[in-house]
Order: C-alpha cells, then structure tokens, then sequence
C-alpha cells in the first residue's frame, strides 16, 4: 500500500486493523481480498443502477468502471446500490408520491451503508432526478471525500425531422384529449421519443441537478454533459475513482467544496440554465446537511440577479448533448466567472478552486446553446422565487420561455392532482382561471407530488400560458406555463392556500416576485376557524413516516435535524 495513506486514521480501521478484527478481515479473505488489498483504503461505489427507467440502466457499469481508477489510486473499491423512483414513470398517479420520499431513503440508505461497513470515501452514481440529490445529500451528511458522477442524458428523439424529449409525449396527450392529432401519432412519438439509455434529455430536475454538481464543485469539470451512451462516460468514471485517492490523501471532504459561496454558484447555474424548480427545493436540502442556513428565499436572492443564458428545453430549443457539444457546464460558467456570477474562489473535486478550472476553458463564440452574459436570452433567470399573501413560507416559478410574467384572475380549486387532470381532459378549464391544486405538499400528499401530467396536458390544449397553476405541490423539470409550485405553508398546515374558494382572485407578478390571494383577512380568519385537518390513505409504512418527519418545502422538505444538531461526524469516527 502507498505510504500516503494510513490507515490508522481512516473510519475502515474499524473493521481491518488490529487483531481484534480478524473475524471482520475473514470476511474479505472469502471475497478473494489479499492481506495487502486489505490494508488499503475502502472506497464505497454507491450506484443508483436498476432496470427501473433507462435513466439509471447504465450506472453498475459506470462504477464497476471506476473500480479500475480506486485501485489504481492505491484503494480498495467496494460497490454497493441503492434505489430510485423514476419521475417519467411514476408521473400522473399514485406512485408520484414515492418520489420525493425516495430522496430521503436514498440519502439513508447510502448513509447506513458506509456507516455499517466503515468506507473511507464515497464515489456516487446517480441517474434520475432525485437520486443525484439524495446521493451528494449523503456525501455531505459523512462528510468523507467524496466525487458525484452522473449517468449521463439520453440521446434526443426525431419526431418529423426535430428533436423531441419525453415532455413532448406527456404533451401530445393534451393534444389528443383536445381532438387535434390521431392515436396512431400517440403511438408514433412514444416509440421514437426515448431512443436509448440516459436520464430525460432537456434542463428538467436530472440534468439541473447534474450542472449543480458541476458548479458546486462535487464532480469532476465537464463530466456531467457526457451523454450515457457514450464511452467516455467510463473514463470519466475511472477518472472519478482514481481523483477521490487523491481527496482521501489530501484529506478534502465535501464541507470543505460546499461552503455558502458555492450554494450561491449552484443556485445561480440553476437560474442561469432555465433549470428545474425543484433546484429550489434540493439545494436547501443539501445545505442543511452540511449545517448551512440555505433556504429558498436565499436561492432566489441568488436567481434574481442571474440571468438566462443557456438555451435549453423545456423552454429553449436545445438538449443536453447539445449542451455537451458547446462546451458543457464549464463553458457556462466561463461567461458566467467573466461577469462576476460567480464565485471562483470555491474548492472543487480536483483540488484546485472553481476558478482555476475555468481557466483551462477557452471561450466558444461560435456555439449556439450558451449565449454570452452579456447578451443572454433575458436579463433575469429562468426560475423566480415568489411571496405574498399566498405564499407566505414562499413559491417558485420558472419563467424560461415564458411571453407574459403577471397574471390575474378566479380561483378553480381542486384537492388532488387526479381531480385537475380529470377537469382538463374533459376540456373543464376556461382561459383566465387560476387552478389550484392543494392537500398535495410534503405532509398533505404525502409526497410532494411533481404535476408534469397536468401541466403537460394543458399546453397540449393550447392553454399553456392562458391559465395559470398554483400547487403546494411540485412540478417536474418538464413543466413550462405558468406554474407556481412549493407554495408554502402547504394546506395541510392551514397555509393560505387551504383557505382558498373558488372565484377568488389570486394575482401573480414574477417580476416582482408576488403571489397574493385578494381575500379580506376577516373572511380568511372565518374561513380558517372552519378548517379541518385531512386524513390520507397512507396511514402505515414510508409515506406515513415521512409525513410525521417532514419539514417545510422552503427549507428543502428534510426529515431530520441535520448538521447543526449533530455531535459528530461519521468522517471522523
């Protein structure tokens, strides 16, 4: 073994060094170790990698590839899965529910693995939206040195002569529900629109949370843009497990990468990529379990002041492999570093500070995907934090794309995304009206459900940006309109939003930042004395259990303390 390590110091003492270890040591002399292989480093691969959605199909064979890199690195490489809940599949039903829980069991499971079997270090590999949360989620919760790497997208789909992604799927059945297009198109699109392996292919949830990783130094530059069917993609993987050797030899852990400055980078790629909303609600999460007070009113302090510069679905043209091909997330934020959005003091994965990494790019003029900052797509970002008489606890809403920024109008209110859904496929929703969705929050739903199905088949029947909704719920990556999710307190709290009847007037400024319900507060206090808490139906197992855990949307929707309550950390046991 190297002399740069020892062992000694490192949390895998616990079950290698010392007499006293001969059982645990039996254990990996009957998985073929030798004495000296077992005298390394243990590095836990911890993939997210399942039959479940192509999303994540690939990702055993990425870390098995990094195996080759820890052992190089003068490591002992120790693969171990977790699950997911994949989005695409679980939209538009019950089974939504089980996605945002997924990210806390991930976290979980990732942490009760590396605990209960004392790695050194952690490289993690992540496919679908909410695995790449949870997976830095416990990165920073065992603080050991640790490297993200990303599956990668999926190659985009042809569809007469263009390039199309899942969202045109979920889209087309608003066009069918409304008469304008045949079956057999349905039929057409959904065999051509997901041509192989890789996460959904536009700036939904996975690939923002990718560029996050990015920008707030937990992977390697450029790696996350590779598209999954690539090869290079296992050399990014090799790389990955040979650089966390140098991590653990260098002892940088994720607290040391993932300071406020550089919560404030990724908020501001998020912004600047017309990202997922549900950055707003990931990054508040990942900040509590490094113990900094990181909400979404920080993260739209940040977007407020970013502007739209990557031109991306849903509400640009492009796709992640294109994205790749102009220069990945480090083109971005070269224009981005160049006009002072950034902060290029922060450390990274490789050692050296965002800043200096950048230095090694050389500005693209001739892409089309990433506009330079001085002449972006809008001045301001493509996702906006909103408050008001609504929103107290706040709301977020992407704007990339969008034509108007305000919107007024009556109420049309609905306890379950089911219900809404309903409404619109009989063609129920008129132009003008604001539809609530409520009793679908962290608590309420349990779950927090994304609403991709609904919004999708609203702008399948033309009424994209001639309504507008408003959920205490989520809304996917996907999502384009006017969509207000995260309202906070969610109804299950009595928030603002229980309170709400139909024919209300609800006004909406995303310029300003506003979301305010025109209702006298008499009539509010009357309406909240006659107010009744819901039970739902999951009254047993997870969701049960996540909902008596979970805390508000706008701190991240956690289930635990975090790192402000902590005694100690796992890197130091």
């Amino acid at each position: 073994m190297s002399n740069r390590f020892d062992k000694t110091t490192l949390p895998s003492r616990h079950v290698s060094v010392g007499p006293e270890r001969a059982p645990h040591r039996s254990y990996y002399y009957a998985m073929g170790l030798s004495e000296e292989e077992i005298a390394r480093p243990f590095v836990g691969l911890a993939s997210a990698g399942n039959d479940s959605a192509p999303c994540n199909t690939r990702l055993d064979a990425q870390a098995d590839a990094a195996r080759e890199g820890v052992i190089q690195g003068g490591g002992m490489p120790r693969r171990f899965n977790t699950i997911t809940v994949t989005d695409g599949i679980a939209m538009g039903h019950q089974g939504m529910k089980s996605s945002l829980v997924s990210r806390e069991v991930i976290a979980d499971s990732v942490e009760l693995s590396v605990r209960g079997h004392c790695y050194d270090a952690l490289v993690t590999f992540a496919g679908c939206d909410k695995s790449l949360p949870g997976m830095m989620m416990a990165m920073l919760r065992l603080n050991v040195p640790s490297i993200f790497v990303y599956g990668g997208s999926i190659l985009p789909g042809r569809f007469h002569d263009k390039d199309v992604t899942v969202v045109d799927v979920f889209e087309i059945v608003g066009r069918y529900a409304a008469g304008t297009c045949p079956i057999e198109e349905v039929h057409a699109l959904e065999k051509v629109a997901c041509p192989g392996h890789g996460a959904c292919g536009g700036q939904f949830t996975a690939n923002t949370m990718a560029c996050v990783a990015e920008a707030i130094g937990l992977s390697l530059p450029n790696s996350n843009m590779t598209p999954a069917p690539y090869s290079t993609r296992e050399q990014i993987a090799v790389a990955a497990g040979a650089q966390v050797m140098e991590l653990i030899a260098a002892n940088i852990r994720p607290r040391d990468i993932c300071t406020r400055a550089a919560f404030i980078n990724a908020a501001r790629v998020v912004a600047a990529t017309g990202g997922s909303t549900n950055g707003a609600l990931h990054l508040p999460a990942m900040a509590h379990e490094a113990g900094i007070e990181f909400d979404l009113f920080d993260v739209a302090d940040a977007f407020k002041s970013t502007p739209y510069i990557a031109d991306l679905k849903p509400g640009g043209k492009y796709v992640a492999k294109d994205m790749y091909e102009a220069g990945g997330v480090y083109m971005l934020m070269k224009t981005m570093l160049a006009n002072d959005l950034l902060d290029g003091n922060c450390l990274t994965v490789t050692g050296k500070t965002l800043g200096e990494n950048i230095d090694k790019v050389t500005w693209n003029p001739d892409q089309k995907v990433i506009y330079d900052v001085k002449t972006p797509i809008t001045p301001t970002g493509g996702v906006v934090g909103l408050r008001g008489s609504l929103a107290p606890d706040g709301a977020i809403v992407k704007v990339a794309g969008m034509h108007r920024l305000q919107f007024e109008g009556p109420a049309r209110v609905f306890e379950c995304e089911e219900d809404t859904f309903a409404a619109v496929e009989k063609r129920e929703i008129v132009e003008g009206q604001v539809i609530v969705i409520r009793y679908e929050g962290p608590k309420g739903g349990p779950g927090m459900r994304e609403m991709l199905s609904t919004t999708a088949a609203l702008y399948g029947l033309g009424l994209g940006e001639k309504v507008a909704l408003v959920t205490d719920g989520r809304f996917s990556g996907g999502t384009r309109g006017f969509c207000i999710g995260h309202v906070g307190p969610e109804a299950a709290d009595c928030g603002p939003i229980a309170l709400v009847e139909d024919g209300d007037i609800i006004r909406i400024d995303a310029e300003a930042g506003t979301i305010d319900l025109d209702v006298p507060e008499d009539v509010l206090a009357e309406r909240r004395s006659r107010w009744r808490s819901r039970s739902t139906d999951y009254q047993s197992g997870a969701l049960w259990r996540y909902a008596q855990n979970v805390g508000p949307a706008y701190k991240g929707a956690v289930t635990h303390p975090g790192a402000r309550a902590e005694t100690h950390v796992y890197a130091d046991i």
